[in-house]
């Protein structure tokens, strides 16, 4: 049992568990949030949408109507594998990145995240591995992590994913014996780095994937929310069996109605189906049939370009004041998505650093969370997505404020010792949910 500095018992059925809890643990975005929520910190760390930005009457009609005209039915059970209406509308969205589909390979979920838990069940033993890109979506490491997964990260650059590393490290795993079960791509405006990989690249990797008989799993949130161009056509366009594709509606819509959902092939959805009635029975009736109604009502496509815009506007005010104040750190400039990652100055720790961020009211995520192996303390992951400019602008004043003060510390301390820790309690208040 676990016994506190005290001696008492903290959990009295700690020895009970099942011994895949122990990759069970809050990650560095979770416990983030407890200091970012605080009203005076400008939080550029969750990737939260800007929910403001929707027409709120319309939902709400849709909400009126849904309950008006379908109200029994909407507080029912539905299908475990998501109602027909929203599954053909689903279609439609996918169509807009080249995919062809039909209406019985979608399984709509409990918003994206369960449907890569529920892949992530179906495949992986403990000791399997997992190929994700360097850095990699935090959600999905804590995913693979309680499955008791090893991931294997491979090096990208500016247009994604390295095809040739990938081989390298499939070969090295192979020599080991080890077994590897998928390769995890966020393929546009990626979570954290903000790159997207590159057409060639993605026929190649394609490629690799399906001679070494290794299944993809396509995670698209971001896809449609391009800046300047849209991103290439999806992986799952010019591949049907050897890939899973993930979709949401929390990045175009709102991720308050927790829906999202996977298109897979046959054999794998009819599990997928089967997963998701043992862990949920069927994802909520109402909210498919809000957002049905939404799809059907409301100018969705024009939505979309309006959070186009505004993240378009909110990634340019980072940008410039990046510039401004920050002018000899790296990063990359995204197309699209929600961040920009931040690459330190040689012996900078964003990690250590973040304690004296948050005295200076401002808030981001350690690069650290995007790795499973120890990595990521020279870069730091910024969210644009929703702050105003002016309190972005503010918040890279601050942040710059807090790296100048680092490299003094670091100037003086070189010589007699590590920088001295800053100590902050990281629980003044309640942590809202993970979020990406």
């Amino acid at each position: 049992m676990t016994i506190s500095s005290e001696g008492t018992t903290l959990d009295p059925w700690y020895e009970q568990y099942a011994s895949r809890t122990a990759g069970l643990s809050a990650s560095e975005v979770r416990a983030l949030f407890a200091v970012a929520s605080r009203p005076e910190v400008v939080s550029l760390a969750g990737g939260m949408p800007a929910v403001s930005a929707l027409p709120l009457p319309v939902i709400a009609a849709s909400m009126e109507r849904v309950m008006s005209e379908r109200g029994p039915a909407a507080l029912q059970y539905g299908s475990g594998q998501g109602t027909p209406e929203l599954r053909e509308q689903i279609l439609e969205v996918m169509a807009l990145e080249g995919i062809r589909a039909g209406v019985d390979d979608v399984v709509v979920t409990t918003g994206s995240q369960q449907a890569l838990d529920l892949v992530a069940k179906l495949f992986l033993d403990p000791g399997d591995v997992v190929l994700a890109e360097s850095p990699s979506y935090v959600g999905a490491m804590g995913i693979f992590r309680s499955y008791q997964a090893e991931v294997a990260h491979i090096p990208m650059d500016a247009d994604g994913m390295i095809p040739t590393a990938l081989s390298e490290r499939i070969a090295s795993l192979r020599a080991a014996g080890r077994s590897i079960k998928m390769l995890y791509l966020i393929p546009n405006f990626q979570n954290p780095a903000g790159v997207t990989l590159s057409s060639e690249r993605r026929l190649a990797i394609i490629d690799i994937a399906r001679s070494e008989g290794i299944l993809i799993i396509e995670d698209n949130p971001y896809g449609l929310l391009w800046f300047d161009r849209p991103a290439p056509a999806a992986m799952r366009s010019v591949e049907d069996d050897g890939i899973v594709y993930l979709g949401s509606f929390s990045k175009t819509l709102a991720p308050g109605f927790r829906v999202g959902w996977a298109l897979a092939p046959h054999g794998i959805r009819e599990k997928l189906v089967l997963a998701a009635e043992a862990s949920i029975l069927s994802p909520s009736s109402l909210n498919q049939m809000i957002i049905s109604d939404y799809l059907a009502h409301a100018d969705w496509k024009g939505q979309i370009d309006v959070f186009r815009g505004l993240y378009r506007e909110r990634r340019d005010a980072m940008l410039e004041a990046l510039e401004q104040h920050l002018p000899d750190l790296t990063w990359e400039v995204p197309n699209g998505g929600f961040y920009v990652w931040v690459g330190l100055t040689e012996g900078l720790d964003s990690k250590a650093m973040l304690p004296r961020a948050v005295k200076e009211l401002v808030a981001y995520t350690p690069g650290t969370g995007f790795y499973a192996d120890g990595q990521g303390r020279q870069h730091l992951r910024l969210a644009f997505c929703y702050p105003q400019p002016a309190e972005i602008r503010e918040g890279i004043r601050r942040l710059a404020t807090v790296v100048r003060g680092e490299q003094e510390l670091l100037e003086t301390f070189s010589a007699t010792g590590p920088i001295p820790a800053v100590a902050y309690d990281p629980h003044v208040a309640a942590p809202p949910p993970n979020i990406g």
